[in-house]
């Protein structure tokens, strides 16, 4: 092994990592501040989940990594060049202080002002690692590229609506340090095949106090959300999904660890790759009609923005106090245009044009289907079964008291909660695989009323009642 620095340049490798930067924007601030964005919200206070690379002597504590492994296959043609761009999350711990009678600066837990409540947080910068280097050098040796971010402190005053400073905002960035290690082998084949591999590696020196010490202790020495994007100039990757029959053994016998390739750049291109954390298909993309970053992909925009309006003025100003981002999300949320969330509510992407089939005789004007002639209308509906059904033998129908025993093997949490409540029966409903459900309200309820009203009910099956003796 060397540790020769490789050739590199300091320029950036153009707009080609820009289709994949807009993917790996949201790999990188996949969970980085969750609904319903306050650091109170418990949700908030487990996070960093994906692609956390820890400090070495900490991570055989906890069962975490500290290292990452990609190998995927690439042809370079002629001169190739391959441009590596690593990014990950530096955690910042921030603090929050007051000005006290003394005029002294003291912690707090939290600190006022009109539009926002300041708390404790920790934050994330981005950092990139970038380098360029021949596709021959890769072949001769093992390119080694170390790297360092210092520790450092920065305070950042809080003034109030007058002018006044109030407090003031300290961040604490610990030391972090890795290595990138890069090597390529041409591999037999019939068509001129180099498998690269690509560690990424968490090298801090930092040791645990003690056994047991705890992973906040651990993230400020961590990358965060690491993950690696290539470009090859000229030639292309192949894919890891579904590559070539031709390269399918030499894809299975490529090891990668903690970490996915995909193609990342444009529709038609191979000459991106973007290896992550999280699973993704070839070619990902966000969806057009996204509005901005709600760090919280696994949702739908929709959900998110409408949810985050919908907060109290005293909610987001905790979130507001949170984070620059939460508040940006807020500020988002509260500014979108109903022709915005209009385009949020649903797209389709798989129409395609049909070819030789037969087209339909034309139906009559009044068989054709309409947003007003839904397919179904539940309050004129012929039920397909009969409207009672027997409960340890004895019929139940519309009236019906029973006791609610929800099943263990199909429920949630929400069920469960009924377990032992009395409820009424409002209709027996059939299914179409012929399955039964029992349409109920529950006694004691004070929007019971409303739910008949609107027919929102809750469903049981009949094994998950049992039937309630009249007084």
């Amino acid at each position: 092994m060397t540790t020769t620095a490789p050739t590199t340049t300091a320029s950036r490798p153009g707009r080609r990592f820009d289709t994949a930067r807009q993917v790996a924007d949201a790999v990188l601030f996949e969970g980085y501040v969750l609904y319903p964005y306050r650091a109170s919200a418990a949700k908030n206070r487990m996070r960093w989940q994906f692609g956390v690379l820890v400090p070495p002597a900490w991570a055989p504590e906890q069962g975490e990594h500290s290292l990452q492994r990609t190998e995927v296959l690439m042809e370079p043609r002629g001169a190739a060049t391959l441009s590596l761009e690593l990014r990950f999350l530096h955690a910042q711990r921030r603090t929050v202080q007051r000005v006290g009678a003394d005029g002294a600066f003291e912690d707090t837990a939290e600190l006022h002002l009109p539009d926002r409540v300041l708390v404790p947080w920790d934050e994330g910068t981005e950092e990139r690692v970038e380098l360029r280097v021949a596709v021959p050098e890769l072949t001769e040796k093992e390119i080694v590229l170390p790297f360092a971010r210092p520790a450092r402190e920065d305070t950042e005053p809080v003034l109030d609506e007058h002018g006044r400073t109030v407090g003031r905002l300290v961040r604490r960035t610990q030391e972090v340090e890795g290595v990138v290690r890069l090597h390529a082998e041409e591999l037999d084949g019939p068509y001129r095949v180099l498998k690269l591999t690509a560690v990424v590696e968490n090298t801090s020196a930092w040791t645990p106090d003690a056994p047991g010490t705890a992973r906040e202790e651990a993230l400020p020495r961590s990358l965060v959300a690491a993950h690696l994007m290539l470009g090859l100039t000229p030639g292309s990757f192949l894919s890891m999904t579904d590559p070539p029959e031709w390269a399918r053994p030499a894809v299975a016998a490529c090891a990668n660890l903690h970490t996915w390739p995909v193609l990342a750049g444009e529709d038609g291109r191979a000459d991106v790759v973007l290896s992550s954390p999280i699973i993704l298909e070839d070619h990902p993309a966000i969806a057009p009609e996204s509005a901005g970053a709600m760090y919280d992909a696994t949702e739908i925009d929709e959900i998110l923005a409408l949810r985050t309006a919908a907060l109290t003025d005293q909610e987001k100003r905790e979130a507001r106090g949170t984070d620059p981002r939460a508040a940006a999300v807020v500020d988002l949320a509260d500014s979108l245009p109903p022709e915005v969330l209009e385009r949020l509510h649903g797209a389709i992407r798989s129409l395609r044009a049909a070819t030789g089939a037969a087209e339909p005789e034309e139906a009559a004007p009044d068989t054709l289907f309409t947003p007003q002639t839904p397919w179904w209308d539940p309050a004129g509906a012929d039920p397909a079964g009969p409207d009672r059904v027997l409960v340890d033998g004895t019929p139940v129908g519309p009236g019906s008291r029973v006791l609610l025993r929800p099943g263990l093997r199909r429920t949630d949490a929400q069920d469960l909660f009924l377990q032992g409540r009395a409820a009424r029966v409002e209709a027996v409903l059939h299914d179409v695989d012929g399955g039964v459900h029992l349409a109920v309200t529950v006694e004691g309820d004070p929007g019971a009323d409303i739910r008949r009203e609107q027919g929102r009910f809750l469903y049981f099956q009949p094994d998950e009642v049992t039937v309630r003796e009249e007084p």
